[in-house]
């Protein structure tokens, strides 16, 4: 900034959603809303808040088109990178570019399925390297919590990974898929839990029982009707039980990820309204796609919980209304086209996972517009929530003292989604074909462009 002006940059914008109060309230208990609004930025972060009109002078102007709206940077805080060992699957460079061209200025990437995962300081240190240099968002890590990590002897690798920044652990109480994160025990799992709580830290879960999952029947060939009855909703139910009862005990705050039955509701109710430290996860493919409408072989649909049937997904959309989910993040899940065994379709046999970073925002919003959701509720949902959640500073708020980073949309604009066209790594897409409302034209970092030729993203710890 030169002495001259008052602000590197000022955006004009005649709709913004920017958190209530005053031109210089920090955020509190805010609440975001639409309004008018020229915001100015010093030094990378948010230091001014004004009226639209306000005289505010800078180096650097933006205004914002008649049809395009300022938003904070989204947060989505479940995104499996997969490098270092598995870059043919998904890189840093790839995924961020997907990031940016969706409206995310923040990720943080999940500790499966690179190679090494994020189990041991060694691990986390080797995604560092890995990252460093080429990612065009911001960049936080998550850690792993697995059988080998949480027992007695053991369990000072949670802490040292805890004491290097990592946002949390991630465990599974069923198979991952990948030999090298396996799945905890009930008694793993109430260990690992206990070690985090006195942490202070935070457990976040795969929560399908594999009892519930080996006495259901094998998925075999097209038919996604029999993918579906291979996870049923009580394999969520009863792993669900099992994370409640454990943060009941601890008091650990407990994260559930990638919520995808409603009929799990009703327990997690119960849980918030005796107070126990659960919050909790949907993500977009869960939210506007139903498995009525997923054709026969069309192994882009499949993941990990499933995508159930058209009266879940409202129900889903009611929790979101009443704040008892909390958050909408992508669980970006790629892989080679091989691994999802397009040619036989076969939903036995091909790789469980979803790939939605770039067009989460704009699914999102499509289905959320349509029954009646503003904008604020998506910034809720998908910038301010994933941050808090997941405990990173400065992120997910148009207000005072965050990061200035911001998604300019055209919230009316239509799209139509082509898989070849997106820029994580591999062509597939569970949205291809579709059209979708809402282009985001703009992606700022720390107030500046992003420019992925150039990457300036930060690696960020706890």
């Amino acid at each position: 900034m030169t002495g001259r002006h008052d602000y590197d940059l000022v955006i004009r914008a005649r709709r913004a959603i920017t958190e209530t109060g005053t031109a210089t309230d920090t955020a509190t208990d805010t609440a975001a809303a639409e309004r008018p609004a020229a915001v100015g930025v010093r030094d990378g972060r948010i230091a001014a808040v004004a009226e639209y009109g306000a005289a505010m002078s800078a180096e650097h102007i933006a205004e914002l088109a008649d049809d395009e709206v300022l938003l904070p940077g989204l947060v989505d805080s479940h995104v499996h990178v997969n490098e270092p060992g598995r870059t043919e699957w998904e890189g840093f460079a790839t995924a961020t570019r997907a990031a940016a061209a969706g409206g995310v200025t923040t990720i943080v990437d999940m500790p499966l399925n690179s190679v090494p995962p994020t189990t041991t300081v060694a691990g986390l240190d080797a995604k560092r390297a890995a990252a460093d240099g080429q990612v065009a968002v911001d960049v936080g890590f998550w850690g792993g919590a697995v059988p080998e990590n949480t027992g007695p002897d053991t369990s000072a690798e949670l802490r040292a990974l805890h004491e290097q920044g990592v946002y949390g652990f991630k465990s599974f109480l069923s198979p991952s898929g990948v030999e090298e994160f396996g799945h905890l025990s009930p008694e793993e799992y109430r260990s690992a839990v206990a070690a985090i709580g006195a942490l202070g830290g935070t457990i976040i879960v795969h929560a399908e029982d594999p009892g519930v999952l080996d006495a259901a029947p094998q998925a075999r060939g097209r038919e996604y009707a029999s993918f579906l009855a291979s996870r049923p909703d009580e394999a969520e139910h009863a792993a669900i039980r099992l994370v409640i009862d454990t943060a009941r005990a601890t008091g650990t705050r407990s994260h559930i990820l990638h919520l995808s039955t409603a009929t799990a509701l009703p327990l997690i109710r119960e849980a918030r309204e005796d107070g126990v430290p659960l919050t909790v996860e949907t993500c977009p493919h869960y939210l506007t796609i139903a498995a009525e409408e997923v054709p026969a072989g069309a192994t882009q649909f499949k993941c990990c919980p499933p995508i159930r049937g058209a009266a879940n997904r409202d129900a889903l959309w009611r929790a979101l209304a009443d704040g008892l989910i909390d958050c909408v993040v992508s669980d970006h899940s790629p892989s080679t086209p091989d691994l999802k065994h397009l040619g036989t379709g076969d939903f036995g046999t091909a790789w469980g996972g979803v790939s939605g970073l770039q067009v989460g925002f704009a699914a999102v919003w499509t289905e959320a517009s349509a029954r009646g959701f503003s904008l604020a509720d998506v910034v809720r949902w998908m910038a301010r929530s994933p941050a808090e959640i997941a405990g990173v500073a400065g992120k997910g708020r148009l207000a005072v003292g965050y990061d200035a980073d911001f998604a300019v949309v055209a919230p009316e604009e239509l799209t139509r989604i082509d898989a070849a066209t997106l820029q994580h790594r591999n062509p597939i897409s569970a949205y291809d074909g579709r059209e979708l409302k809402g282009v985001v034209r703009r992606t700022w970092l720390r107030g500046a462009p992003v420019d992925p030729d150039a990457p300036r993203g930060r690696l960020l710890r706890r």
